[in-house]
């Protein structure tokens, strides 16, 4: 979904969704994006994510036929860049 059907352009940059944990309950979905860039680029990448995310849980609920479908929270995922920094601290 990530990869083609999203218009926005602020969208146009590599954009990984690396986890989702959802809540319990199912009506808390936190989604961990790695998106490559500089902080701006990630920054407005978030903030696309955000906004498509009305359609996002729309195509969710049709495609995994669920009666209710959690409210998205994106979350920048920094543990690859931090893994890298650990590495080169024990190099």
């Amino acid at each position: 979904m990530l990869a083609g059907e999203l218009k926005d352009p602020r969208l146009a940059v590599l954009t990984i969704v690396t986890e989702v944990r959802v809540s319990p309950d199912l009506k808390h979905a936190r989604v961990y994006v790695n998106v490559s860039g500089d902080e701006a680029e990630q920054a407005a990448a978030l903030e696309g994510l955000v906004a498509a995310s009305g359609f996002i849980r729309h195509e969710l609920c049709e495609r995994l036929q669920l009666r209710r479908t959690p409210e998205l929270h994106f979350v920048l995922d920094c543990s690859e860049e931090y893994g890298r920094r650990i590495e080169d601290l024990l190099r």
